[in-house]
């Protein structure tokens, strides 16, 4: 069942979301070779709180981490740890701010140093099939037509998408109905309508779009070894264009 946001909801939710992307931003300055993504979490909890948020990821069936943290060929759900990042890498931190009941979920990719052209090249896509899918999140609109820009660019691009992990909506649970493919076909899916809040994240490799699951029974990775890497709103669809709920240009 769809659970529409009222505008105070929204509000709230855009609150959350705004703690949720300068955190992101401060991130993106403290990620240096060296570094470990143990104490990125450790960061990211300490900047919640200090917010007056909480990190909605840590507990959650059993999840101990107030992010997900994946390096390189890991897709998500990548467990911080004290590995230090080498230049070269990517490292996609991802997490879910509550504030007063209300969350707002955002993922970024970071390199660490001096990447690869080929990993440049992947960063790139990723994030802009992000803003081609928020382009079409519009009231009226399906959700096939988000899924459908979103694979059609990638593979334009000789990329992947990943099939087996969604966005989905989000309130006052981390996932709500409904599952938002970043594949498919236009015209076809659930009709978006105002008041629906979601988050689109796609998550592109640049060989197979197949994973695998690791022995600790979260993290994905790709089956071939090859980089993944995942970009993330949560939005709110309006009677106008989608509202970018943690847009970091306006923090």
């Amino acid at each position: 069942m769809i659970i529409f946001k009222s505008q105070r909801e929204i509000a709230q939710m855009q609150a959350a979301g705004k703690i949720v992307a300068s955190c992101h931003k401060e991130i993106s300055r403290m990620i240096t070779p060296g570094i470990t993504t143990l104490e990125i979490d450790k960061f990211v909890e300490d900047y919640l709180a200090k917010h007056g948020a909480a990190p909605a990821q840590k507990g959650y069936h059993g999840y101990r981490y107030a992010t997900c943290a994946s390096v390189n060929d890991e897709i998500c759900h990548g467990f911080p740890n004290r590995k230090p990042l080498k230049d070269g890498d990517i490292v996609t931190i991802d997490f879910v701010a509550n504030l007063d009941g209300l969350l707002a979920d955002s993922a970024w990719t970071h390199p660490v140093g001096n990447i690869s052209d080929e990993s440049k090249h992947l960063l790139k896509v990723a994030r802009e099939a992000l803003y081609k899918g928020i382009e079409l999140a519009r009231s009226g609109n399906r959700l096939g037509d988000i899924g459908h820009a979103i694979q059609t660019y990638v593979e334009t691009e000789g990329l992947s998408v990943v099939r087996d992990f969604t966005g989905h909506g989000i309130g006052r649970e981390i996932h709500e109905d409904p599952a938002v493919l970043h594949y498919g076909e236009q015209g076809k899916g659930i009709r978006l309508k105002e008041g629906m809040v979601i988050t689109i994240e796609p998550m592109v490799n640049i060989g197979s779009w197949q994973c695998k699951i690791d022995k600790n029974g979260w993290t994905a990775r790709t089956i071939d070894g090859k980089r993944s890497t995942q970009y993330e709103h949560t939005i709110a669809i309006t009677s106008n264009e989608a509202l970018i709920l943690t847009d970091q240009e306006s923090c």
